[in-house]
């Protein structure tokens, strides 16, 4: 399978990773990607940038190295109410929104019934593209709500090569990824797949993401970043032009 744009990385700006903007789009080039998504930390996250970054966004050029770059965020989902810790009218600016649970920031309670209605709210949010990495079980979630939702509101659901690697910190990932996709598969509901790199090495390195979808028999129609072009008109934000 072929995979045009990376929807998930991370730079110096987002405090825990280690190459600039320029450094990553370079590595995207080199690897042969089309685009690549910039999606640092949003304020919430312990060490990330200022509210100033997001707002000032429109000063970096959307085409570096010879291929584009959507510049976005990753959201943190607060509560069960699904609230997100940048306002609407930045989000209306971005290119791309991701929404994810991160142990530091969430503040509602751990259960599935709790966890599933905050990402099923997050999705409400006509600017959250993607929900990031719903595949760890110390974060647990019901995979066919999840699936449900994400194919009635437009939202991507995100296979993400850094939470399958075996030495990650999430727990069980490989097994929860597995539930998402075929529910997806049986739904019908689209994903990505997304890199979560924090260092230009890992762009575009998709072993374990690849791996899941063979071992699922995953349809690649139903994967978006295949092309950029199909990625683009996948975004709910762009839907709404």
């Amino acid at each position: 399978m072929n995979i045009e744009i990376d929807t998930h990385s991370h730079t110096l700006a987002s405090g825990h990773a280690y190459n600039t903007i320029h450094e990553m789009a370079a590595a995207a080039a080199n690897r042969g990607l089309k685009g690549l998504a910039i999606t640092e930390h949003a304020v919430k996250m312990p060490g990330t940038c200022h509210i100033y970054y997001f707002q000032n966004l429109r000063v970096v050029p959307r085409h570096q190295c010879g291929i584009e770059l959507l510049l976005g965020t990753e959201l943190n989902i607060l509560d069960e109410a699904g609230e997100v810790d940048l306002a609407q009218e930045v989000l209306r600016e971005m290119d791309i929104a991701i929404a994810s649970i991160h142990l530091p920031c969430y503040k509602g309670e751990y259960s599935e019934e709790r966890i599933t209605q905050a990402y099923v709210n997050a999705m409400q949010n006509e600017y959250v593209d993607i929900i990031g990495h719903p595949d760890d079980g110390r974060i647990p979630v019901d995979m066919g709500v999840l699936a449900a939702e994400a194919k009635r509101t437009g939202t991507l659901l995100e296979v993400n090569n850094s939470s399958l690697r075996p030495e990650g910190f999430r727990v069980n990932t490989m097994e929860n990824c597995r539930k998402m996709l075929l529910e997806c598969k049986k739904q019908g509901v689209m994903v990505v797949l997304g890199t979560d790199s924090h260092v230009d090495a890992d762009i575009a390195n998709y072993e374990y993401a690849y791996r899941i979808l063979e071992e699922t028999d995953f349809p690649e129609e139903l994967v978006a970043n295949t092309t950029l072009a199909k990625l683009k008109s996948s975004l709910k934000r762009n839907k709404k032009v």
